[in-house]
């Protein structure tokens, strides 16, 4: 591992081009095209599923594969419906709380491929005028959007083709600091994506050929729960890259890579779960192993499927999860090297 150089430069640059890539979960054509487009550029071909899951294998020298996760979707929202005046009414996509999105800038994109610019706000937002502003419960059924266009009707809205079933992406706000930190919507999960891509390049690169084979997959489905439900045959054990939770009494810390040893779906593997802390140790990587009480993976979909596998999930510490996002180059770092130090032992 420390002879193997790490492009620090790649692993940003990706992963802010994944970032700035509008995905909510049922709308990942494009950047599954980005991600199409990276792995060939290496030499690797990108298998596509039914639903729009993408897949790598990579041989090995025996027989034994380790399937390796993240998922690209994110939280958005869907146009649910139009209001009289000509705002439009919302349905989230995945969980988050409302009051996370008030304010933002959003972007809904129509099924013929129009892009209009909007705001999320309540339907009482100015303080001039509703001295009861603040006190407005943020539930979807006050949220509304508020177009960028001259529009004061339904119909009028109707007519720059915007009907319900359109998507709604969030404004990622992206920023990557000199001092290491990067803070943007949706590092949950572009952050492992693009870890994985630049643990692909490291492979490629170094001419690298490990002992088990590989099986990477990139996900467009987990925020709804059903993102690895199907597997192929074969798989022996699956190790999948999110983002780790931070908060309460949890221990990790954005610039750390975070060991999940249970979350709502249950305990992960025992024997994984203690090889990568022995790894982490031994190697002298920055780590903490916790406990996600309100988190579900690629592995818990797999498992809940029936698939017979063992399971094991790490990540780097991401603070204020589903909100706007901030972790560290450092944590994406540990946890890149300890995703190669896994599948080197």
């Amino acid at each position: 591992m420390n002879n193997l150089m790490i492009d620090k430069d790649y692993l940003i640059n990706i992963t802010k081009k994944l970032l700035t890539t509008p995905s909510p979960t049922g709308f990942c054509k494009n950047i599954m095209n980005i991600i199409d487009e990276e792995v060939s550029s290496m030499g690797y071909q990108l298998e596509k599923t039914k639903k729009g899951n993408g897949h790598i294998f990579i041989k090995g020298k025996t027989d034994y594969t380790v399937a390796i996760a993240s998922h690209v979707d994110t939280l958005g929202a869907m146009v649910r419906s139009i209001t009289n005046d000509g705002k439009i009414k919302l349905t989230s996509i995945g969980g988050f709380t409302m009051n996370s999105i008030e304010n933002e800038y959003v972007t809904i994109h129509t099924r013929k491929g129009s892009k209009f610019n909007g705001t999320v706000l309540i339907n009482e937002p100015s303080v001039h005028v509703s001295r009861d502003s603040g006190k407005v419960e943020r539930i979807e059924k006050n949220m509304e959007i508020r177009l960028d266009e001259r529009v004061s009707s339904k119909e009028d809205v109707e007519k720059l083709g915007i009907f319900p079933g359109d998507f709604i992406s969030f404004d990622p706000r992206t920023k990557y600091f000199e001092n290491g930190y990067l803070k943007s919507r949706h590092l949950d999960d572009k952050a492992s994506a693009g870890i994985i891509l630049a643990f692909l390049k490291m492979l490629k690169e170094n001419n690298i050929e490990l002992s088990c084979n590989i099986f990477v997959l990139f996900s467009t489905y987990e925020e709804v729960g059903h993102g690895a439900t199907s597997l192929p045959d074969g798989i022996d054990e699956f190790l999948a890259l999110d983002m780790g939770a931070m908060g309460d009494d949890l221990s990790t810390l954005e610039h750390q890579v975070s060991i999940c040893a249970k979350d709502s779906s249950g305990p992960y593997d025992y024997d994984m779960v203690t090889k990568l802390i022995e790894l982490a140790r031994d190697n002298e990587l920055d780590f903490a192993v916790d406990i996600y009480p309100h988190y579900g993976s690629d592995v818990s979909a797999a498992l809940r499927a029936g698939n017979d596998i063992k399971g094991a999930l790490i990540g780097p510490g991401v603070h204020a999860s589903h909100s706007i996002e901030r972790t560290h180059i450092d944590g994406m770092i540990n946890t890149l090297k300890l995703l190669f130090l896994y599948l080197l032992n």
